[in-house]
């Protein structure tokens, strides 16, 4: 909690005068600044630009929302249809978010975000409305503490700050480094489980390139300023590995530090890590083509596919490596569909090649003539 004491303070601090130590500039799309009043603009805190990446109409979760900026990015990008929503535990920052918000949506003619207050650590619980009911019925004694941690658990259940399955894109601007060590386990467990089933998580935050060591990570004026409780690069994209993440890819990685310290250096990343979908793996004879250009790789659940040769593959596999993979694998549907209903069990515990004869048909014995296949007389 020492850690998470001096972010707070730091953070509130921050919110009431600007601190330009606290991250590293960011050039963002300027079209989206012009509605942001200066105050949330000069008090907002970041390493990165994960608005970039949330789409019209979906429903984003902003980790850390301090002051807003992100959260008032992404609401002109996810339009009228889409909603934001941003949590932060600082009371500062809250009150200047929560002031502003309804400038914005009055410049931008919608009101579609609205701001929460929680620990990102613990998703499920509503700081307000435990606030509430503890001015209620104060803490005297033990058994005023049992029943209190009694009332958190049951807000988790029945009143959670953020259901289940329930966001579209989890994003966060240089926090995640902020939480304790103790806590990131559940931390990722929390993202894991909000996000809807194909939902994503595009992050970003600052990453060291070598293990800090525990004199750095005990410094609380480091760990605050997004230093000491950096990630290293690999680690970080583990851990959503780790929490259940698939297509986990970085998409900015600065090649120039931003900051170094007793020779380790600090730099931004930014990743994607979709949740994947559910359901059963059925047999529709479909196969993906590797195109390339490695001579093998290994997808996220342990199947590995050598350059050109075709793999079978189950439907929920299929769409999943279309949905995020299209420039990597060539997808072969079978001649003849198989609907859902009609499909047998796949076996996705095994990799094996898929026959042309599968997608084909064992009957299948067509000839036909040459295709047009380019302009010109031949295609030779």
């Amino acid at each position: 909690m020492k850690t998470e004491s001096a972010v707070k303070d730091r953070y509130a601090a921050g919110a009431k005068a600007q601190e330009g130590a606290l991250c590293c500039p960011i050039d963002y799309d300027p079209k989206y600044l012009e509605v942001i009043p200066q105050e949330v603009i000069d008090r907002d805190y970041g390493c990165g630009d994960p608005s970039k990446h949330v789409r019209e109409g979906e429903t984003v979760l902003d980790l850390g929302s301090g002051t807003g900026k992100i959260c008032f990015i992404a609401a002109q990008v996810v339009g009228k249809t889409g909603r934001v929503i941003g949590v932060d535990m600082t009371d500062d920052m809250l009150e200047v978010a929560r002031v502003n918000a309804p400038v914005v949506a009055q410049r931008i003619g919608y009101a579609n975000v609205e701001f929460r207050k929680g620990r990102i650590q613990d998703l499920a619980l509503d700081l307000e409305l435990l606030e509430s009911r503890l001015s209620e019925n104060p803490i005297a004694d033990a058994n005023s503490f049992l029943a209190f941690e009694e009332l958190a658990a049951e807000l988790r259940i029945k009143q959670p700050l953020i259901p289940d399955s329930s966001v579209d894109v989890v994003v966060s601007n240089c926090v995640l480094n902020l939480v304790s060590v103790s806590a990131r386990e559940q931390l990722f467990r929390e993202i894991f489980r909000v996000l809807r089933p194909g939902g994503r998580a595009v992050i970003s935050d600052i990453v060291g390139d070598a293990d800090i060591p525990q004199e750095l990570q005990d410094d609380p004026h480091l760990w605050s300023g997004c230093i000491s409780g950096a990630y290293r690069e690999d680690l970080f994209l583990k851990a959503f590995e780790d929490a259940g993440f698939q297509a986990i890819r970085c998409l900015n990685l600065d090649a120039k530090p931003w900051q170094t310290v007793k020779g380790f250096e600090f730099r931004s990343m930014t990743l994607e890590a979709v949740k994947p979908p559910e359901g059963p793996c059925l047999e529709q004879h479909q196969a993906v083509i590797y195109k390339g250009p490695f001579k093998k790789v290994l997808d996220d659940e342990g199947h590995p596919m050598e350059r050109g040769k075709r793999y079978a593959v189950c439907g929920r596999t299929y769409e999943f490596y279309r949905a995020h993979y299209p420039d990597q694998f060539e997808f072969v549907d079978p001649l003849t569909e198989v609907p859902v209903g009609e499909a047998t069990d796949f076996d996705c515990t095994i990799t094996r090649l898929r026959y042309p004869e599968e997608t084909k048909g064992t009957d299948y014995h067509a000839t036909t003539d040459a295709s047009d296949c380019c302009s010109g007389t031949s295609c030779c």
